[in-house]
């Protein structure tokens, strides 16, 4: 492996990871929304990410086999999806715009399912994920300046 496969392993992980924050945020910023514009509280987001598949590449015939010029793979956001999994949060408020009327649940109003804990423990994941790539990426960055230092 290379240095530019190490860098360009640790971009797919910024991006991946920039999308996540993007999303804990989204999620955190709506924790009180009643009322969306598909009806119901607003659902929490979740990030999926996939592996990323290697394109096909040249190699040239004379080069070793453990020597291999191919990009680093890395990660991709496959899909952002909503959570319908779990269920919204009830509050009793009958004073509440959203409050639902009538039934067994009169006066209770569905709030988002998001978790501001577990957002927040997300968001301390995603953060360290981020830093540790920019990390690789500054470790890849040091060794290309060394290297032109050999030549010197």
């Amino acid at each position: 492996m290379g240095l530019f496969s190490s860098m360009n392993i640790a971009a797919t992980g910024l991006t991946a990871e920039r999308v996540r924050l993007d999303a804990i945020a989204d999620n955190i910023a709506n924790a009180t929304t009643t009322r969306t514009t598909e009806g119901g509280p607003f659902r929490r987001s979740r990030v999926i990410f996939r592996p990323r598949v290697a394109q096909p590449y040249w190699r040239s015939p004379f080069l070793p086999q453990f020597l291999s010029n191919e990009l680093g793979r890395g990660v991709r956001v496959s899909r952002v999806e909503k959570d319908y999994d779990a269920k919204p949060r009830l509050v009793y408020d009958p004073t509440h715009p959203d409050a639902i009327q009538s039934g067994p649940r009169k006066g209770y109003v569905e709030f988002p399912n998001v978790n501001i804990v577990n957002e927040m423990v997300d968001m301390i994941s995603a953060s360290r994920a981020y830093e540790a790539n920019v990390a690789v990426l500054n470790g890849s960055r040091s060794m290309f300046l060394r290297a032109l230092e050999i030549g010197r």
